[in-house]
């Protein structure tokens, strides 16, 4: 295995208003650093719309306390569909992603004081975490935990990036051969199955689950290892109800988490683990996709469910956009974190409100 797998990179959000958004998830998470804002025809993913290459418009936003990203992507060619019906835990996707704090308690004062829509008290997980859930303006589930993963280590703020997200599936030991054996999420914090008493304010929290929570090494590599920081991966599968698809009669890129994002180095190593391991890419730019302010070389691939795994092994991002300087990472030794004023230089960028 000559690949890497560095952190996840970003969860993709598919919402109506892509700036209205993100000028939420600035206010209530401080995710104010875009590493790209781009129009674009999303040409290679007509496999997952409709056999149509649609025009969209995305922003990747990032918190440099440390933490992955968010894609809030926005159709610009049709009206991006709502679920149906009301997603309940188990269902197969992305159904919630992780938030980290330096403290649960400050995090659960400081966004109830903002008036997001809180869907529980504080309470313990399966590990013994202080966590609670709430949903953004979208009806899109969000979780905040407590971390110990922070890139500005001497920091005042309190909420960082995404660590992570909530994974529903079918079946949880053919799960796991892609997130933990083929991905590197290869620490088990805990599997159990019972019910759950931090998940009953969920929608669908009310049934026996199978937990499983997967960790990543807190010691990063790759470029931008520092700043991803350490992630982790639940899967949850539902034991006494049939799971529903998210995205059954849906696209890639309707309303809510749309893929999970992993930042890797050595794409055709990987690619060639994925194919042996039955995880065949369902995309592959091969060469450089770019996007004017970003480059490199991404794909997808499915977990047994069909849920969207993309991977992305970045050739060029804006360090300074207004000064133009670009930093190109192609030739770059691909196990070396980037020196941290670099990465801090990405400030710079910063949209203040």
């Amino acid at each position: 295995m000559n690949y890497q797998i560095n952190g996840i990179q970003q969860i993709g959000l598919g919402v109506e208003d892509a700036e209205g958004a993100w000028a939420w998830y600035r206010k209530s998470f401080g995710m104010n650093v875009p590493i790209f804002r781009d129009h674009a025809t999303a040409s290679l993913m007509t496999r997952y719309t409709g056999d149509e290459a649609h025009e969209r418009y995305a922003i990747l936003a990032m918190n440099l306390e440390g933490g992955a990203g968010l894609e809030i992507w926005q159709y610009t060619s049709r009206k991006p569909q709502d679920i149906s019906s009301r997603i309940l835990l188990g269902d197969t996707g992305v159904t919630t992603i992780k938030i980290k704090a330096r403290s649960v308690e400050d995090a659960f004062k400081d966004l109830k004081s903002k008036g997001v829509n809180m869907l529980s008290d504080i309470v313990d997980g399966p590990d013994g975490r202080k966590h609670f859930y709430l949903e953004d303006p979208y009806s899109n589930l969000i979780e905040v935990i407590e971390s110990v993963s922070w890139f500005l280590k001497k920091s005042k703020k309190n909420l960082g990036g995404v660590a992570g997200c909530v994974v529903g599936v079918t079946d949880i030991d053919k799960a796991l051969e892609l997130y933990k054996d083929t991905l590197g999420f290869t620490e088990v914090v805990y599997d159990k199955t019972q019910c759950f008493d931090d998940l009953t304010s969920l929608p669908g929290g009310n049934h026996p689950f199978r937990r499983v929570l997967l960790r990543s090494s807190l010691s990063r590599i790759g470029a931008f290892g520092r700043l991803l920081g350490q992630h982790e991966i639940e899967l949850i599968q539902v034991t006494d109800r049939k799971a529903e698809k998210i995205f059954q009669d849906r696209w890639w890129g309707d309303k809510g988490y749309i893929h999970v994002c992993f930042d890797v180095s050595n794409m055709d190593s990987l690619a060639t683990s994925c194919h042996e391991a039955g995880f065949e890419f369902t995309v592959d730019s091969r060469n450089s996709f770019d996007m004017g302010k970003a480059a490199g070389h991404f794909a997808y691939c499915e977990d047994p469910d069909g849920t969207l795994v993309e991977l992305v092994e970045t050739h060029k991002i804006p360090i300074v956009e207004k000064a133009g300087w670009y930093l190109n990472l192609k030739n770059r030794d691909a196990s070396k974190p980037l020196p941290n004023w670099i990465l801090k230089l990405l400030s710079l960028n910063s949209v203040r409100d």
